[in-house]
């Protein structure tokens, strides 16, 4: 309940600031301390371009080459993990059906033989356990640590983006985001990946291959 209460007040707050926008970029007092236009009409008025934008972050991602390096790094360190655990669970399954095998076969002399061979395969199968809750946790964390990468990398980009630009206030447009509809004439989106592409230069490229 707390979280949607926050939701709502962020909305209210992103509806008044966007008036505010409109009242002071395009309304002047007249001389009796009326706005030239009332209010209605100037949310109607499509010709009114206010200082905000929006990215589509989806998009972005997809076509900024930044992103796709961090992307194809995290898939080389999975496809790693996969074989890695691939390896030791053929081992385990190998030494598993071989004590069957032999367990069939009355090749163990005595029962503490067999159990020790029984103990050994178990002992692996915990070893790949472990080695396996291992690297899960360690890609968990190399996936944050790029996630944190990309998102200090585009912050700092954006405000060298919005230098000439002077908006006052750019947003995201995500499924989780709070922008529900938003006029196409806001979406920079290409003009941003265009601008981040640009700045991608080989010591960025360098460190994203080399993670």
């Amino acid at each position: 309940m707390k979280n949607s209460t926050l939701y709502v007040v962020s909305g209210v707050l992103a509806v008044a600031i966007i008036i505010l926008y409109i009242l002071h970029f395009t309304t002047k007092p007249s001389a009796n301390g009326a706005s030239a236009k009332d209010l209605s009409a100037l949310l109607n008025d499509s010709s009114i371009t206010l200082p905000i934008a929006y990215v589509n972050v989806d998009s972005l991602l997809m076509n900024y080459n930044f992103a796709r390096d961090l992307n194809e790094s995290l898939l080389r360190k999975q496809e790693s993990t996969r074989a890695t655990l691939n390896q030791k669970q053929g081992q385990v399954s190998s030494a598993h059906a071989e004590f069957e095998r032999l367990l069939r076969n009355n090749a163990f002399l005595t029962p503490e033989r067999a159990q020790q061979e029984q103990n050994k395969v178990q002992q692996m199968y915990q070893e790949y356990q472990q080695l396996e809750e291992r690297l899960t946790q360690e890609l968990l964390m190399e996936q944050e640590k790029l996630n944190i990468q990309m998102e200090d990398t585009i912050k700092a980009r954006m405000i060298e983006f919005n230098q000439n630009k002077n908006f006052e206030i750019i947003f995201n447009n995500r499924t989780t985001s709070t922008i529900l509809y938003a006029d196409k004439k806001y979406d920079i989106t290409n003009a941003v990946v265009e601008f981040l592409n640009s700045k991608y230069g080989p010591a960025t490229a360098t460190a994203a291959a080399g993670n």
